[in-house]
């Protein structure tokens, strides 16, 4: 496969993952959910790629973000930038500019909620030059419908959809040799507790 997302080519972007937030994601499982956010954060960490987290309106309805990330990410957690209440990240400059800074065009995005929160970020930065995969099963919707419409919106818009075992797998390149090991070892370790 040309063109692959490899740690080394790649940030990994998880967008208002709050503790409030998950809650209007009904179209999955809470669980689920968490369980995609917690492998996608660790195959960042451990796989040594970008990791920048975001929130918006941390002291209202959508909270902190979840605490698996304070744990599984402690540096980027406390790095993570706090909107106060701009939709789409990408337009709001401090957002925008920590992803930049990473140095990385291709983009792994994962968010809460597909139909508002990833929409409009992973079409800007695409309109921008980047290349944008956004895994749809580490966020939701309120509803199947809504979540629906918004993979079609990003899809028409050149944005590639994905899942966490897809992308981990990309990631991985190898099961036998490397990060590919580490991504394995995560990726079982998450499946298991299905």
């Amino acid at each position: 496969m040309k063109n692959k997302f490899t740690v080394e080519n790649a940030a990994m972007l998880l967008i208002d993952h709050q503790q409030g937030t998950i809650k209007l994601a009904r179209n999955l499982p809470r669980e689920e959910i968490v369980k995609n956010t917690r492998a996608l954060a660790r195959t960042a960490v451990e796989g040594g790629m970008p990791l920048v987290l975001t929130t918006s309106m941390e002291e209202h309805f959508q909270g902190l973000l979840l605490d698996d990330l304070q744990t599984i990410a402690p540096e980027a957690y406390n790095n993570r930038i706090k909107r106060p209440g701009v939709v789409n990240c990408w337009e709001y400059d401090e957002y925008k500019s920590a992803v930049i800074a990473t140095g990385k065009k291709k983009l792994i995005m994962a968010g809460l909620t597909n139909d508002v929160c990833i929409v409009y970020p992973a079409i800007s930065a695409t309109e921008e030059g980047f290349e944008v995969q956004v895994v749809v099963d580490a966020g939701g919707s309120p509803t199947t419908l809504a979540d629906e419409t918004a993979l079609r919106r990003m899809e028409k818009h050149g944005v590639t959809l994905t899942s966490t075992n897809q992308v981990m797998a990309e990631l991985a390149n190898s099961w036998s040799e490397g990060v590919g090991q580490t991504i394995q070892t995560i990726m079982y370790s998450y499946r298991q507790q299905c």
